[in-house]
């Protein structure tokens, strides 16, 4: 449920936060000003007795968010991939999330798989470790099957996973209403929306059957990329709370020394995880979305392994080429082009300057490039870019959430391999091709192709249709404005009454 009593969830937030000792360390990495630290930490210290002690053997800011559930656990796995908004230490410490946590029992193990199988666990494994890695939604175990002494990974949902997710969504709904409620100007943010594409996103990952779908999807788009391989999915063994999948044998790609010892070139490793990622994003419009060091590994022959696909993005092909428009054009630095992609594809509304915004793009990339290497950063363009937009209407767009969101924590595995790596260098070659193949004389042919395929298909339905569509218009009348209900706005009424005045309530106390 998603009402005020989720306030007493967002309080316990802040709360397990001072309590572990959290709350200065994550204020300290964002260089919050001082008033903020002042008011924060004096409004949640009275009510540090409701937070959750954590684990006192872990670092406070993993002990809190993993106390506070898989949802900010996942929050958590972003920052460790950005050493440069929140310092190498935190990012370290956050860095146990993504695969480190602490695993459930083997006897709960044991009988989820018996469950899903439908007979032993003996009969179908002569081998099951302990979890090798526990991350906030499953865990995995490593296994041979009986049947053909492959060696296996097993990969398990937590007991109880899906309602302690839906209890973190609830009270994330109630922040985003609260915020719409009390912040017209965040509105254009669409907050709401942005924790109902979350939530798509988690659920898709809490059916294992999904997953496998994904990564056989996405094995069949990348079988031909040089460097790359991704395990193979037992179908047979395979439901909605456990998947099987070949083991890939390799080193953690957040393990720098193990890299080096192994005597991979960490540079080009680098390059070559951002490369991927753009050219499953634009080539495919299918891409890894989790791609964060505990979801890739590096073979002995250098190959880059990536696992665990519940969260994968897909952007339908027109917003591809302007995603791809945008960041060729600054690579490019022609800030005009930009703009009126922007404006073609209705991102910014109609009724503003054009050149105005050209202007104001200017400013933004400009002082990117002349940066030094290490300096030049993509999550600092999308975060100037989103000040720019703020001041022209320019609304969130939910279906480049994932892509945006995957796009920093990509650059953000990129330069813990090569502090020096030029994001825009690596990147250039990768637009570049897509938009030739996508934007250039052969892309209108085969969109002029795929239309007449279309037309074709529908040619002799086409008479009916328009006489339909003529049929309607004529008879069409305007829709009467619907009256609502003295009840129901006296209840709407008494009800944001009440939410307001609970909130207010805690906020003054």
């Amino acid at each position: 449920m998603r009402g005020p009593h989720n306030i007493i969830r967002l309080i316990r937030t802040g709360a397990t936060l001072e309590r572990t000792g959290a709350m200065p360390v994550v204020l300290d990495a964002f260089e919050a000003p001082r008033a903020l630290r002042v008011l924060a930490r004096t409004v949640v210290w009275p009510f540090q007795w409701l937070g959750k002690k954590g684990d006192p053997k872990m670092p406070a800011p993993t002990r809190a968010l993993s106390a506070l559930g898989p949802a900010y656990i996942k929050f958590g796995q972003v920052l460790s991939t950005r050493p440069d908004l929140v310092g190498d230490e935190l990012a370290t410490q956050l860095r146990v999330l993504q695969d480190k946590l602490p695993p459930f029992s083997m006897e709960e193990a044991r009988a989820t798989v018996e469950e899903e199988l439908g007979t032993g666990l003996d009969e179908v494994f002569s081998e099951f470790s302990e979890p090798v890695a526990a991350a906030s939604i499953a865990q995995v175990h490593k296994a041979v099957l009986r049947e053909t002494g492959e060696t296996v990974a097993v990969k398990i949902l937590r007991p109880g996973i899906e309602r302690a997710f839906q209890r973190d969504i609830n009270a994330f709904f109630f922040a985003a209403s609260f915020i719409e409620f009390f912040s017209p100007a965040s509105r254009r943010l669409k907050p709401t929306d942005v924790i109902e594409h979350f939530e798509g996103v988690v659920q898709g990952e809490l059916d294992l059957r999904l997953e496998s779908a994904s990564a056989s999807e996405f094995a069949a788009n990348t079988e031909g990329d040089e460097g790359f391989a991704l395990p193979a999915v037992n179908w047979e063994l395979s439901g909605r709370r456990m998947m099987v999948m070949s083991w890939a044998e390799g080193v953690p790609l957040g393990d720098n020394a193990a890299i080096d010892a192994a005597g991979h070139d960490r540079n080009a490793l680098g390059a070559r995880v951002l490369q991927l990622f753009l050219s499953h994003a634009l080539r495919d419009g299918f891409f890894h979305a989790d791609m964060h060091q505990g979801n890739l590994k590096v073979a002995p022959n250098g190959d880059i392994i990536a696992f665990d696909f519940g969260i994968m993005g897909h952007i339908d092909e027109y917003t591809r080429r302007v995603y791809a428009e945008i960041l060729f054009g600054f690579i490019k630095r022609d800030y005009q082009r930009v703009a009126e992609v922007h404006f073609e594809a209705g991102y910014v509304p109609a009724d503003q300057d054009v050149d105005a915004f050209a202007r104001a793009l200017r400013a933004v990339g400009e002082p990117i490039f002349g940066m030094d290497a290490t300096r030049i950063s993509m999550g600092k363009l999308l975060s100037y870019l989103f000040e720019v937009t703020e001041r022209f209407g320019m609304e969130t767009r939910t279906e480049l959430i994932l892509l945006q969101r995957t796009m920093v924590v990509v650059e953000g595995v990129a330069r813990s391999l090569s502090p020096q790596l030029n994001i825009w260098n690596v990147a250039q070659p990768i637009v570049e091709d897509y938009i030739k193949q996508s934007i250039g004389p052969k892309a209108v042919i085969s969109d002029a192709a795929k239309t007449l395929r279309v037309l074709a298909r529908f040619g002799p339905r086409l008479p009916q249709l328009v006489e339909k569509a003529l049929i309607r218009q004529t008879h069409e009348e305007p829709a009467p404005v619907p009256k609502r209900p003295v009840a129901a706005m006296a209840f709407a009424a008494v009800a944001g009454a009440l939410t307001s005045g609970v909130a207010v309530y805690f906020w003054l106390v």
